[in-house]
């Protein structure tokens, strides 16, 4: 593989860039990965996109491999999947999971990437990040059999949630959303699909990832008493009102947040970061993921790809980056 890649940047809030970078010669304990498929976390990636992050949030918000800071001009990204070009025997031409950006060809430690199991497709594979925020959210959430759950947000995050819930013995899962289109995306995930206002109550566990305070607010309509909510979204800069009247008290409701950046307090005695990224992938060899691929775009279009789902002239899911000889 050439030495010679090309990396995505955000010059400036709102603007990106293709940028060259020669790449270092990989040392005894590193691998040289030629990318095959980046994926774009859509709510976080936008936000990052246009300059949402909040000032004292930049150290929390890196990226394991960004270059750069917050504003910008930043090198951001964590769902990139590739094929090990040189390093040690046991990596060297495995198919391999990295939290890197979008960049065409990379060096990193052997340690920072996870082979991707035989019967994952490659392009399947940029979900793993997504993935594991879901097993971490049910890690903190702790469903138990026969809980009646609701996924508030059937955005890339949401729908891996149901997508794994789906899984649970004698559960009742319903995925919420304002887009009706969404009923086709539940229906392939094995869930049950409301519009908010006709979404079921009384549920012992209702997960939100909608990014919105009217879907932050309804989740917690939806609570039987003593319930709980567990937020998965990230809202940058964004004020959130909610109304904490009527039923909060009264019904001992519960809002509790979950985050990637930390293994869950619930099993952080037992696995690490790898057995979570590890599971997240054994998860995908269900096709059933393959439905939140909604389309593709050359890396070479990155720029403009961003942009447009950042004002969002351009509905997606999980949107891929291809790179196909691309240098």
């Amino acid at each position: 593989m050439t030495r010679d890649a090309r990396a995505f940047w955000l010059r400036s809030p709102g603007e990106g860039e293709i940028r060259p970078v020669t790449l270092p010669e990989p040392g005894p304990d590193e691998v040289l990965v030629r990318t095959l498929y980046s994926g774009i976390s859509r709510g976080t990636e936008t936000l990052v996109f246009r300059g949402g992050v909040p000032a004292n949030q930049y150290a929390a918000m890196r990226a394991p491999f960004q270059e750069g800071d917050f504003p910008g001009p930043v090198k951001y990204g964590y769902l990139n999947v590739g094929v090990v070009e040189e390093g040690p025997s046991a990596l060297a031409g495995r198919t391999v999971f990295c939290l890197y950006p979008h960049q065409t060809g990379y060096v990193v430690p052997a340690t920072a990437v996870v082979p991707v199991p035989d019967g994952v497709s490659a392009a399947r594979a940029v979900l793993a990040g997504t993935v594991e925020t879901a097993v971490n959210a049910l890690w903190d959430a702790a469903p138990l059999v026969g809980d009646r759950i609701t996924v508030v947000g059937a955005g890339m995050v949401g729908c891996c949630v149901a997508a794994v819930l789906a899984r649970f013995p004698g559960t009742r899962i319903e995925l919420v959303d304002a887009d009706p289109a969404r009923e086709e995306t539940a229906g392939a995930l094995g869930v049950d699909f409301a519009l908010p206002e006709d979404a079921a109550g009384n549920r012992d566990l209702v997960v939100h990832a909608s990014a919105t305070s009217a879907g932050l607010a309804r989740s917690l309509e939806l609570l039987a008493r003593e319930g709980e909510v567990i937020e998965l979204s990230w809202y940058g800069d964004r004020e959130v009102t909610l109304r904490l009247g009527e039923s909060f008290h009264s019904g001992r409701l519960a809002i509790r947040a979950s985050q990637v950046g930390t293994v869950s307090p619930a099993r952080r005695a037992r696995r690490t970061f790898a057995d979570r990224l590890a599971l997240a992938l054994d998860l995908l060899h269900d096709p059933v993921f393959d439905v939140l691929i909604t389309g593709e775009s050359r890396f070479e279009r990155l720029p403009e790809t961003l942009a447009r789902l950042a004002e969002g002239t351009l509905p997606a899911l999980c949107h891929i980056i291809t790179y196909r000889d691309a240098t």
